[in-house]
Parts: C-alpha cells; sequence; structure tokens
C-alpha cells in the first residue's frame, strides 16, 4: 500500500517530493506551479522520474539531515552501501542577497564497498502531454519538449554523461553528483562547487531554526512541521502555497482531486499565525507585503486565494491524458474554487494581522498601508455579513448561511476594532465593535440547535461541522461555556470515527465525504484540551502523530480504516495544526 511515503525537498523556489527508493517522482520547475519535470506519483508511465537504481538486491534507510530539508537516503546491501543526499541550495550570499536557484542536487557518497547502479533519467516535460527529448552535449545532458509551449531542463554531472544517457550500470568509487538546472550554466560545474552548495544549505537550514525557542514536548515535530510550513513559502513573492502538489486524491479513486499549488488567504493567514508564534517574523513580514501587494486599491474585490505571483485568474482544467494517482482521476490544473464566496476569509486575514501588530507594531514601517487594508477588509464585512456563501468547505453548489463563515465574521471586526484601539482610531472601534456584537447575537440565535445542543453547520440547520470547534480557539466563546462544551463532545460522538474526524458526513456536490480530514483531527484534539478531556486529547494526539509518514510528514487527508495518508502532501493546514496542538500541551496558548 502507497502510503505516501515521500519526503520532500525545496528552497522556496520549488519543491520535489521524493520516494523512499530515492526517486524523484514530482517536480515543477521553474516554479512551484509550473508544468512538471517529473510526475510519476501521477502516471507511473508518462509522468516522469529521475531515479537512482542498483543492481542487486538492497534496502533503503531515508531520514533527513537534523534541522534542515536536505534529505538522506542510504542504499545497503551485505556488500556495498552507498548514501544519496538530495537538496534544493537555499543560502544567503556574501551581499545578503537569497540564493534560490530552480535546480536540484544529487549527491552520491560511497560507504562501504562499491555499489553497481543506474541512473534513470527520464524527464516529461509539461506534464507529459507530448513525449519529450533528450540530447547528449559534451557537458551536459539537454531535455526539451518539441510539441506544445517550449520547456527545457540541463544535467550536469562527474559521472560519465553517456552512462547516464544510455542508463548504463557503472562503479560508485567516489564522491558524485547530478545537478538539475531550469537553467544551462554559464560556468564549469566542479565538486567543490557542489560541496560548498551543500554546506551553505545546511548551515541556512540550521539557522532558521535558531530562531525557534526548544520544547519540552513535541520538540521534533514543531521543528519538522516548522520546517514544511517554510518550505511552501514563495520566496519571489511572500505568498504561502497550501501544498506542494495538485490532485492527489482524498479518497483512492474518488474525483475530489484538487490543485493546491496556490495561496488561500485563509490557509496561509493560519500559517503566519503559527509562525509568529515560534518567531519567524520574515515569513510574516512577506506574506503581509504579497496582501498588500494584491490588495491595492479600496474597491479591490478580494478573492478567497491567489496564483503564488498574485495571479487572480486560475481557472481549472483536466490533464486527461494522465492516468492518475492510483487511477484517481481526473488530474486537475487550476483551480474554480478562486470564484467562490468565502465570508471567513477576512476574519482569518484581519486576525492574522492583528496578531502581526501586537508583536511588531513598535518597528512597523508601513503602518498606514496596514490600516487602509483592515478597513477595506472591514468594510466589506460590514457590507456582506448578513450574505450566504460557500463555506471553508467549498461547497460548489451550495450557498447558505455558514455559522462558522458569520463566527469569522465576527472575527473580523472583533479584531478590526482592537486594531483600530492600537491606532487609536476610537469611532472605528465604535463601530466595528457594536457590528461584531450584532453578528454574535446573530449566530448565537440561529447557529445553535436546541435539540441537538450542537452548533450546527448551517443556521437553523441539524448537519455537524468539524470547523465549529474553531469558536473557541478564536475568542468566540469561552471554553467552559456549556454551549461550546456539548458542541465539541457532539461533534465528536458523530463525526469522529477510530480517533479521526470528519470535517462533515452530510451530501457535498460529490457525494459523502470518505476521508479523514487530518486538521479536523488537530482541531477536536485541542478542543478537547481546552474543556479539560486532557488525557483524552493527548492519546488522540499521540495515536495521530503515529501514522504520519516515515519522515514525520502529512498530507491532508486519511483513510479511517487504513490508516494510508491521502489527499495533496505535505499539507500546510495538517502542518500548522500539529503545531499548534503541540504548543497546547507545552502550555502556550
Amino acid at each position: 500500500m502507497n502510503n505516501l511515503d515521500y519526503g520532500i525537498i525545496g528552497n522556496g523556489q520549488s519543491a520535489a517530493l521524493i520516494s523512499k527508493q530515492g526517486s524523484i517522482d514530482w517536480l515543477c520547475l521553474p516554479a512551484f506551479d509550473s508544468g512538471s519535470v517529473f510526475a510519476k506519483i501521477l502516471d507511473a508511465k508518462r509522468g516522469g522520474s529521475f531515479e537512482i537504481i542498483p543492481e542487486g538486491d538492497y534496502t533503503t534507510e531515508q531520514k533527513y539531515i537534523r534541522k534542515t530539508n536536505v534529505l538522506s537516503t542510504v542504499f545497503r546491501s551485505e556488500d556495498w552501501s552507498f548514501e544519496l543526499v538530495d537538496f534544493m541550495p537555499r543560502y544567503i550570499d556574501f551581499k545578503g542577497v537569497y540564493n534560490t536557484p530552480p535546480e536540484i542536487i544529487r549527491i552520491l557518497r560511497p560507504r562501504k564497498g562499491t555499489a553497481r547502479i543506474r541512473v534513470l533519467f527520464n524527464p516529461q516535460m509539461n506534464y507529459g502531454e507530448f513525449p519529450t527529448e533528450t540530447a547528449l552535449h559534451d557537458s551536459y545532458i539537454k531535455s526539451f519538449s518539441k510539441e506544445g509551449s517550449y520547456e527545457s531542463i540541463y544535467l550536469y554531472s562527474n559521472i560519465p554523461l553517456k552512462a547516464i544517457y544510455d542508463q548504463a550500470p557503472f562503479e560508485l568509487r567516489s564522491m558524485s553528483y547530478l545537478l538539475l538546472n531550469y537553467n544551462q550554466k554559464v560556468a564549469p560545474v566542479t565538486t567543490d562547487q557542489i560541496e560548498l552548495q551543500v554546506e551553505r544549505t545546511k548551515v541556512y537550514w540550521m539557522s532558521w531554526m535558531e530562531k525557534m525557542p526548544p520544547f519540552e514536548l513535541y520538540n521534533e515535530e514543531i521543528e519538522r512541521s516548522a520546517l514544511v510550513l517554510k518550505l511552501l513559502a514563495y520566496q519571489k513573492t511572500g505568498a504561502i502555497l497550501a501544498a506542494a502538489t495538485t490532485s492527489l486524491p482524498e479518497s483512492i479513486g474518488d474525483v475530489r482531486n484538487w490543485d493546491y499549488r496556490f495561496c488561500w488567504i485563509r490557509d496561509a493567514s493560519m500559517t503566519i499565525r503559527i509562525l509568529n508564534r515560534l518567531r519567524h517574523s520574515n515569513v510574516a513580514n512577506r506574506f503581509l507585503q504579497f496582501i498588500l501587494n494584491i490588495i491595492s486599491y479600496k474597491d479591490e474585490h478580494i478573492q478567497i486565494m491567489y496564483g503564488i505571483n498574485g495571479d487572480k485568474l486560475l481557472d481549472e482544467h483536466e490533464l486527461n491524458w494522465l492516468e492518475g494517482y492510483e487511477g484517481s482521476k481526473p488530474v486537475r490544473v487550476g483551480n474554480n474554487a478562486y470564484l467562490q464566496k468565502q465570508n471567513d476569509i477576512y476574519g482569518s486575514l484581519i486576525d492574522m494581522i492583528y496578531e502581526y501588530l501586537i508583536l511588531y507594531h513598535s518597528t512597523m514601517h508601513n503602518k498606514e498601508d496596514v490600516w487602509t487594508v483592515v478597513r477595506t477588509l472591514a468594510r466589506h464585512v460590514e457590507q456582506h455579513w448578513k450574505d450566504p456563501d460557500h463555506s471553508i468547505w467549498e461547497f460548489r453548489s451550495d450557498m447558505k448561511h455558514y455559522t462558522f463563515s458569520k463566527v469569522l465574521s465576527w472575527v473580523a471586526l472583533d479584531r478590526a476594532a482592537r486594531i483600530a484601539r492600537l491606532f487609536n482610531m476610537e469611532t472605528y472601534v465604535t463601530r466595528w465593535a457594536s457590528i461584531a456584537k450584532t453578528i454574535k447575537a446573530d449566530i448565537l440565535k440561529h447557529g445553535w440547535n436546541e435539540r441537538m445542543q450542537c452548533f450546527t453547520q448551517a443556521y437553523d440547520g441539524t448537519n455537524y461541522d468539524a470547523a465549529n470547534l474553531l469558536m473557541e480557539h478564536y475568542g468566540f466563546i469561552e471554553a467552559a461555556d456549556p454551549r461550546y462544551v456539548s458542541t465539541v463532545k457532539q461533534t465528536y460522538e458523530h463525526l469522529c470515527e477510530n480517533g479521526m474526524m470528519y470535517r462533515y458526513r452530510n451530501n457535498d456536490d460529490f457525494g459523502i465525504p470518505q476521508s479523514s480530514f487530518i486538521i479536523c483531527t488537530f482541531w477536536m484534539i485541542k478542543s478537547l484540551y481546552r474543556i479539560g478531556e486532557k488525557g483524552l486529547a493527548k492519546t488522540l494526539f499521540d495515536n495521530m502523530l503515529k501514522h504520519a509518514n516515515h519522515l514525520g510528514l502529512f498530507s491532508e487527508d486519511m483513510d479511517i480504516s487504513s490508516k494510508r495518508l491521502l489527499g495533496n502532501f505535505p499539507q500546510a493546514y495538517s502542518h500548522l495544526a500539529l503545531i499548534d496542538v503541540a504548543l497546547s500541551f507545552n502550555g502556550i496558548d
């Protein structure tokens, strides 16, 4: 059973997924949202891969070099062993400039004996729509598309290039490298440069991790999750991706296959909220600038999501020539959810801005810009909080008055009023606090079902929804409030199975969800902890951590019965919620 046993490497420019066996099965160049170079994860025959294949029987062991996003895979037989080190270079040069080239470096280091290996280099540009041609040159191998849009990549190595080109076996006797770049090199590649690149990259990641405080409980899990979140931050613009992949299904054979290589305002705001608590202000600064850039006018229509370069048109289409992950079709590129109305995004964003201001208010140079954005967002909530929307779960056809959307509308104006107080704008404080009070009363009247003793998915409805667990997390209601305690317990009883949570169990546009939504399990754990069920919360959390993959990584979903990971991978939502729960167990709210 495939359990998404992949590691991820990246540098803020793009990212690659590398299997337990050292095969690069997913990579897009030059950026996260570009066409794929390798997509074996979506089609074993047509997608393309970059593999290291030793002769004979062997085993592999994979782990990250501690406190980095540099991945080590050790191949071992009775007679030989060698290490494969994979990374994408990321470091700050002597001028203080970030170096994040669209490049992967693979280093092969003999450890014992002499292994005979083959390199299977099989790029398929543009999602493999048309065959890719590969040509051998004196100092590199070039692969390029001959049909469709033109793309090309260059492979450099100190291994005989003809052996790579012919997929012929060779003996690994000394340190060897494979450097894959979107761009053609203008200077010769040397082993000294390769060694310098890996050391610089390790130093960068370890220096980044040094900013974080140590934690008594779950320190390694917090660190790995933070490193995942950083990998999903796009260096060029500050956008935060929801995940590094497209079309990994929520359940095998299902049609819930979406492209997550975009910046959802909600997901990104939650990510920044967590990274701020871990003292990583630079990511927050850059994301805030991304927001200031996309909301550049006071009457700007604000989308729920954007391309990583701020693109607004994200039209969805299907790649019908790809088989899909284990036959799960269709494979989609783009995401039509950008057209949806989701009223909760304003609360998520203003809440993030408020927490940012609390931490960095005294040193900010762009307060007027931020204040203008807050006013723009708050004005939209004032005008539209009474409107129905598609909800946090992006129901494609069913617009209703969703309770969680109303709660986040309350959050938006509650935090906007607090921000106004920070800026001594008392007129706005009074106005926004008053509307927030009205919204809260409306939620308590229409979102609460007295018979069910629970806040429901939509106003005057009867469906349970895990999103309502966040009511207390955002300060809408006290943990000790009987209505919240009952909501947690009722939601646990009706949406939790085998220690894992569904988001909801009612029909949506594609039927009834079949898999657990990992972030919802973490929300439930934190909610149980907050209402005093700390023993149960810890048991559930420890059990969930056992179901991460071999490197501690989580996707979006999990099969309730088999516990296999499903959905796009790795998922920012899952890892930010993991950190949030772990901080609670460390006594940090």
